[in-house]
């Protein structure tokens, strides 16, 4: 998009994502549309990273989305879902982290998925079946969430069958069975960890990842002995 075409629509289309969007601020000492172009493409990027995470769209596909998103924007402690509530949204984490957990003894947090910027998460139980949640989604930090309601997938399923890849929104939950499988090796499960989602470990605390890795967090300090060991042979 060029300066000389920008239209009317085009600045009433800023005006309605500015509404979504809190993240964003106008680079100083630039015209007015070159800011408003800047933006659209900042707020575009953004739709497209969380979308492509589930598969490959049209541009026709990211307008129709477009139009279903919101965005949340939450602080320490809130909570996104409760014990209770059925899941009627997937998020995706634009900024800060949150992470889901059920309750043993109604006491103490058992981790189930850690989500830094970057990552959708969601109940999948509770989504899928339409049933009362028997987990929680909290935000760990102050974080920018884009929302996608159930309702806005089935009717863009309707609209496009490009739709249909959000269903990968669920696959996660397989991957996260890797670190409750007990014929996993706490060293297997940690450099799993490491391989695919580095993040985790430089946003949540020790106590965090041990407990989504069902292993101590003394024995997660065992662990990264042994790696920076094995990299640094005596």
């Amino acid at each position: 998009m060029s300066i000389q075409v920008l239209r009317t629509k085009d600045i009433l289309y800023v005006a309605f994502l500015r509404k979504k969007w809190i993240q964003w601020q106008p680079i100083s000492n630039t015209s007015t549309q070159s800011a408003i172009i800047d933006f659209i493409i900042f707020a575009k990027h953004m739709i497209t990273d969380a979308l492509n995470k589930t598969g490959s769209y049209s541009e026709y596909d990211f307008d129709l989305f477009e139009k279903e998103y919101r965005i949340r924007d939450i602080g320490p402690g809130d909570m996104i879902l409760n014990i209770g509530e059925v899941a009627k949204s997937a998020y995706y984490v634009l900024s800060g982290a949150v992470y889901q957990y059920r309750l043993d003894d109604e006491i103490e947090e058992i981790i189930l998925d850690l989500a830094p910027a970057g990552k959708w998460v969601l109940d999948q139980k509770s989504f899928v079946a339409q049933k009362p949640s028997e987990n929680c989604i909290k935000a760990y930090e102050t974080s920018q969430l884009l929302e996608i309601s159930l309702d806005s997938i089935h009717k863009l399923i309707g609209l496009s069958a490009s739709f249909f890849q959000l269903g990968r929104l669920l696959d996660a939950t397989g991957h996260r069975a890797l670190f409750f499988d007990r014929s996993l090796s706490p060293l297997e499960k940690y450099q799993t960890l490491l391989d695919d989602s580095p993040q985790i470990l430089q946003k949540f605390p020790l106590k965090m990842i041990a407990s989504y890795l069902r292993i101590t967090p003394e024995t997660i300090s065992r662990v990264r002995k042994k790696i920076v060991a094995n990299k640094n042979p005596s």
